[in-house]
């Protein structure tokens, strides 16, 4: 009773976390938030995205970033009950997240089958409060989801394995056949991001090659078949990740793009006088690898864990780390301890940190917590272990200690322990509901929501209406609040695709988005035009000014009239 007791405890504070005032803070919808919600509403309506592809299995085209469609369909649903606002594209985050931390408890009993109760509710709970897993969850970010897939199938995978613990008898009826679900919800992961992608293979490889004598003998059907369902799954996906569209994203952001890399290189080689031994030491191959090193272990820097956070605000309020200070010492003990103790599936922690990193390191902008989400929850499992244990032993405490009783001891560093914890969250908690929208509402593109509604109700005075780009991918934040019909939408749009692929919506009905308002100003139309005030010309007459939560301007709407 006690046990079910924390864990809805828990279940109901992560509830809170993920859910309360989602639809304000974050204060405004990003675009690719806008498009999940705009793709899914077109899905809904007659199974085609925006751009009238009917029912995409492997990508959205949007922007040109070829997005993995499954955040999409999760958000149909939503979007039907809840209608096109903001709360609506979040709502699959929230909740996957939500069911995220519930998993790790059951995933914790899985890899530590013969633990106590504590340390499962220990992880669930850290995650419950994490500062990474609660602003991830508050926005539709698809990782976030994804993330969802990966724990899911680890925990039907270690279930096929090992129905009733470690050392159990080989699966019989049902529990076997868990094995294909949890190929089944990696797969899916894969369509849903693209970290996915490298992270989620490399997970099943590890957990089948640790357990290959018992899947070829013991579980040989639910192997085969497991493979068969897999790879049937995957198949499209496959053909997609060979076409150039999919590596139109990994082009952009790779650090192996860098030609700043190969000019040093060959720099140093000319400085050597292009000695043999020089073209060794400075090959460019090698400068890559030093990068790619220095990139991946950017993710595990202290700063970023635990004081600084991302340095994108989307994904850290930038007062506290990813995790909490409280959390140093027994992340530290956890990692020790773990490889001191090898308990159970204890090798599967560290091995999904490691492979969790691995696409991360690619990438040029370091560290990232977004895309090395698909870690989570092995760092606070880490943390769990190390707080369980510690905790055990401060229970144990039966002598004095610098002469004080151990009763009047323990009190001592339960309280201090609660003290440290509750500190550190209320800083947190009070940090982001209170002062992070206003501080960060113009990296979430905020004015977009009052502009359209102004020039929804004006736009019958004018001709045609001039929006600027300068925000960002204007073109799905009129689709998404006016609730645009996608069938008319498709039939007026003027789309401009480039050679590389990224795709620009350049007018539909009145509405015309430009990179540059001034150089698109025709004088001898009745025009409304949305700018940045800074771009306003001084003869203009202002209509309306969209300012900022914190008192500063987004866009202005202007008219020669």
């Amino acid at each position: 009773m006690k046990n079910a007791f924390l864990i809805a405890l828990i279940v109901v504070v992560a509830s809170f976390l993920r859910f309360f005032s989602i639809s304000t803070n974050p204060p405004s919808l990003t675009w690719d938030e806008v498009s999940w919600g705009y793709n899914a509403y077109s899905i809904g309506i007659d199974g085609r995205d925006e751009f009238g592809k009917f029912l995409p299995l492997t990508y959205l085209e949007s922007f040109g970033d070829f997005k993995p469609p499954v955040y999409a369909y999760l958000s149909v649903l939503p979007v039907k009950i809840f209608g096109l606002n903001e709360f609506s594209p979040r709502f699959a985050s929230a909740f996957f997240g939500l069911l995220t931390v519930v998993l790790t408890y059951f995933l914790v009993r899985k890899i530590f089958p013969r633990a106590s109760f504590l340390l499962p509710l220990f992880s669930a709970g850290l995650l419950a409060i994490s500062p990474w897993h609660i602003l991830l969850s508050r926005a539709a970010f698809e990782a976030n989801v994804a993330t969802f897939f990966i724990v899911f199938g680890v925990v039907l995978f270690l279930t096929a394995i090992h129905p009733r613990g470690v050392g159990s008898f080989p699966p019989r009826g049902r529990e076997g056949w868990s094995l294909p679900l949890s190929i089944i919800s990696f797969v899916v992961s894969m369509y849903t991001f693209n970290t996915a992608r490298i992270v989620a293979p490399l997970l099943v490889l590890g957990l089948v090659f640790i357990n290959r004598k018992y899947l070829l003998s013991k579980a040989r059907t639910q192997f085969f078949v497991s493979v068969g369902v897999g790879a049937l799954i995957f198949f499209p996906l496959f053909l997609f990740l060979i076409t150039p569209q999919a590596k139109l994203r990994f082009n952009e952001v790779n650090i192996f793009s860098d030609a700043a890399v190969v000019e040093r290189s060959n720099q140093q080689i000319e400085n050597d006088d292009n000695a043999f031994w020089s073209r060794i030491i400075h090959n460019r191959r090698l400068g890559y690898a030093v990068e790619y090193f220095k990139h991946y272990f950017d993710n595990l820097s202290p700063e970023f864990l635990f004081i600084k956070g991302d340095g994108n605000p989307k994904f850290s309020i930038r007062d506290v780390g990813q995790m909490y200070i409280f959390e140093i010492p027994f992340f530290i003990a956890g990692i020790l301890l773990l490889f001191r103790k090898r308990e159970g599936n204890w090798w599967i922690i560290p091995y999904w940190l490691v492979v969790g990193i691995i696409p991360a390191g690619t990438a040029r902008e370091t560290p990232h917590s977004l895309r090395i989400e698909t870690v989570l929850p092995t760092f606070q499992i880490l943390t769990a272990y190390g707080l369980f244990h510690l905790w055990q032993i401060a229970s144990s405490i039966r002598y004095k200690v610098l002469g004080i009783k151990y009763l009047k001891l323990k009190f001592i560093l339960y309280t201090s322990f609660f003290i440290l914890t509750s500190l550190n969250f209320i800083y947190f908690y009070h940090n982001y509901f209170r002062h992070y929208p206003k501080e960060f509402s113009s990296e979430w593109q905020y004015g977009y929501k009052e502009a359209i509604e102004f020039t929804s109700a004006n736009e019958s005075r004018f001709d045609n209406i001039i929006f600027t780009e300068e925000l960002g991918r204007p073109y799905i934040y009129v689709l998404f609040y006016k609730q645009y019909d996608p069938k008319r939408f498709r039939q007026e749009a003027k789309i401009e695709r480039e050679a590389l692929g990224f795709v620009h919506v350049r007018s539909f009905g009145k509405y015309k988005f430009v990179k540059s308002v001034l150089d698109n100003t025709d004088r001898t139309e009745n025009n409304l035009y949305i700018d940045a005030p800074g771009s306003v010309p001084s003869e203009a007459r202002v209509l309306k000014t969209f300012n900022l939560l914190n008192g500063g301007s987004s866009l202005a709407a202007y008219s020669y009239e």
